[in-house]
Formats: structure tokens, C-alpha cells, sequence
């Protein structure tokens, strides 16, 4: 069992979906976890409903005061970067400009102000960041608008941010995890039903070319493996699936 007691972890965006399967996950193994997101309610029922410690904290990730107050004041070893807006799902012309531009303004933002606060702290040596990305940065994402744009523009951050800690020599790892479309979060199951509907199949025939559906307990399994893992091992990127983390090149 992991064992990450005497450590905090900011986990952004902890009040839904794979967030909070990834907040639960540090919790149980001992983390102090700091739960972040809009969604005050939802945090509370978080903290209530899972064992371990668990602090919410109410608040804006894409406000620019917010990453860099957050990271003075807890001091984490691990942050998570999960927050993100769940995109319109229709086709490029039936989108407009603010519609199409969402995910930008809400993951890239909220991407760019957490890496740049953990370099210009810079965070305690030995520190990890994980940028939680998608699978759609990969092969794209024609119903949503600059989603797919945006989560490669996150997975970009990410290695930049590794970069620039190299150069450096801060001692912090930045890695970016692409999780593949899943049917169990708010996020993923608009986007089944209508790629399914695209493609004129029943979301169970959808489904079945992408194995077994990735869990937000899976996902939190995950990101704990990652901020275990020694620094030398730790790839760029990372796929995540319902069968595990892959390499990415």
C-alpha cells in the first residue's frame, strides 16, 4: 500500500469526476490533500464521504492569484492539474467563437498560471506536477470545438515546464497524463453518446474499440504511482487507460 503521509497534494479541480477519484486516491494513502475547485458543496460531500484528510478549498484555478497563494501557503510535494471545462459537443460550424474557445480559456489558462507559479517558487526539490491532459490531444476531438487544441497545448506546458526545471537544476518533474475517453465522468459521457451517434453505432459498440472504460479510482491509482516513482523513471507522457499508464514518445 502507498504511503505518502508527511506530504501534501494539491489536487486541482477535485470535485468531480476523475479529480475526485485522483483526491481520494492521495487521501487514502496518507496525503494531506488540498481539494480545489469552484464547487464548494461538492467538496464538502468529498471530504465527508472519504477517509483520510481532505481540505477543500473553494476557489477560481484560472484566477492568477489563486496557484501561486495555494502554493505558499501548503507548500505541496505534488500537485495534480485535473480542472478543465466539459466542451459543447457539436459540430465546427455550429460552434461560435466563445464556444469553440472554452477549454482555452479555462485548461490552458488554469495550466499555464500552476506550472509557471511551481517554477518561479520554485517548489521543494524532488516536488511533482502532473498535468492532467487528454487522449483527444492525440487523435483530435471534431464535436468539441479547441478541446483537442487545448489538451495538446497542456501536454506541451508540461514539457516545456520539465525544460525549463532541467535548466535549472530544480529538481521538480513535470509530466502530462492523457486519459483516454471514458464513459464514467460528467466530462467523457456527453462525448460517447455523441461520437457514437457520429459514427451510428450504440455507445456500447463505441466503446468496445477502446477496452475496458478507464475509472476515476484507476486514474487516482495512477497519478499516486507517478508521484511515487523515482524522478530517472518518469516519462514526458503518459496514456492512461482502463489498462494502465503507457509511455508516450
Amino acid at each position: 500500500m502507498s504511503d505518502l503521509s508527511d506530504s501534501t497534494t494539491i489536487v486541482v479541480g477535485a470535485s468531480r469526476g476523475l479529480g475526485r477519484g485522483i483526491a481520494a486516491a492521495f487521501a487514502q494513502a496518507g496525503a494531506s490533500v488540498v481539494a480545489v475547485a469552484r464547487n464548494a458543496a461538492a467538496l464538502a460531500d468529498l471530504a465527508a464521504a472519504e477517509s483520510g484528510h481532505i481540505e477543500p478549498v473553494s476557489a477560481d484555478a484560472t484566477d492568477p492569484s489563486v496557484a501561486g497563494t495555494l502554493l505558499d501557503r501548503y507548500e505541496p510535494r505534488a500537485v495534480i492539474l485535473v480542472a478543465g471545462a466539459t466542451p459543447l459537443m457539436r459540430p465546427l460550424q455550429k460552434h461560435t467563437w466563445e464556444t469553440f474557445s472554452a477549454n482555452w480559456q479555462t485548461d490552458v489558462r488554469m495550466a499555464f498560471h500552476w506550472v509557471r507559479e511551481a517554477l518561479l517558487r520554485p517548489l521543494e526539490p524532488g516536488s511533482r506536477v502532473v498535468v492532467m491532459s487528454s487522449g483527444a490531444a492525440l487523435q483530435g476531438s471534431p464535436l468539441s470545438g479547441g478541446y483537442a487544441g487545448a489538451k495538446a497545448s497542456q501536454r506541451f506546458i508540461a514539457a516545456y515546464a520539465q525544460d525549463e526545471a532541467v535548466r535549472a537544476a530544480l529538481g521538480i518533474s513535470f509530466t502530462a497524463v492523457l486519459p483516454r475517453i471514458t464513459p464514467l465522468t460528467d466530462l467523457g459521457r456527453p462525448a460517447v453518446r455523441a461520437y457514437a451517434a457520429r459514427a451510428g453505432q450504440s455507445e456500447e459498440e463505441y466503446l468496445n474499440a477502446f477496452g475496458d472504460p478507464l475509472t476515476p479510482e484507476e486514474a487516482g491509482a495512477a497519478c499516486v504511482q507517478l508521484v511515487e516513482a523515482d524522478a530517472d523513471t518518469l516519462a514526458p507522457a503518459y496514456l492512461l487507460t482502463g489498462a494502465g499508464l503507457k509511455e508516450l514518445a
